[in-house]
């Protein structure tokens, strides 16, 4: 029997073929675990980080929807109403994947608070708040395809301390608050405001990471797929 050489061509390719099989698997999965699982119906960006952070690679297709409120309609019924009608509004675009979507209101004495029309609307937001407790109420929606929609009620309750005049419109003139459902940010500069929070911080944000995986379970999309890619710290 004879034996190749140990610089021949055939035994270089024998080599190599095993290391090519492996390198393709690995792309693969790599791009199985980055491929989007799911459709975010929201241009937030802070929504869109709360997704990466539990390592749900999405995609993004905004929700349009009139989002006024109805008459006598409560905040909980109306923050749920929302999230669902988003959902719903951007499933037939979504190409098959199920669609995530969520609403945030703050609420003080049993008014609902969201973003801010103008300055003056907002600076009111902030005296109100000011010094008071209040509720924020984040609604979570799922939708799919040939199943009904499902959704959860993240209910938490937040003190802010008394924030001066010059405070209210120094923090208004930052930006941060243009676009927040009561016109602060607790993830940003808002949060020197916050005296204390009984519970959901990501739910204040936006998007309660606890119910929203509880959702994204129930249609089989895992958390922390995509963090497998992710380069591992020392000491983490």
């Amino acid at each position: 029997m004879s034996v190749a050489p140990p610089n021949d061509p055939a035994n270089t390719a024998a080599r190599a073929a095993p290391d090519e099989r492996r390198t393709a698997d690995e792309r693969a999965a790599a791009d199985e675990r980055t491929a989007p699982r799911v459709c975010l119906a929201s241009a937030s960006p802070r929504r869109r980080a709360l997704l990466d952070q539990i390592g749900v690679a999405h995609r993004v297709l905004p929700a349009h929807i009139d989002e006024s409120q109805h008459c006598g309609e409560s905040a909980r019924d109306y923050v749920e109403r929302m999230a669902r009608s988003k959902a719903l509004a951007v499933l037939p675009q979504a190409a098959a994947l199920p669609v995530l979507a969520a609403d945030t209101v703050v609420v003080l004495e049993g008014a609902a608070h969201g973003k801010p029309r103008d300055r003056a609307h907002g600076l009111a937001m902030l005296a109100a708040l000011s010094g008071h407790t209040h509720e924020v109420l984040t609604a979570v929606a799922i939708a799919r395809v040939g199943h009904p929609v499902r959704s959860r009620l993240s209910v938490s309750r937040v003190h802010m301390r008394v924030i001066s005049e010059s405070e209210r419109a120094a923090y208004w003139d930052s930006g941060e608050p243009h676009d927040k459902a009561g016109a602060y940010a607790i993830q940003g500069l808002g949060a020197v405001f916050i005296e204390w929070l009984q519970g959901s911080y990501s739910g204040v944000m936006g998007l309660p990471l606890y119910e929203t995986a509880k959702l994204l379970a129930h249609c089989g999309v895992p958390c922390w797929m995509s963090l497998e890619l992710a380069p591992r710290r020392q000491g983490t």
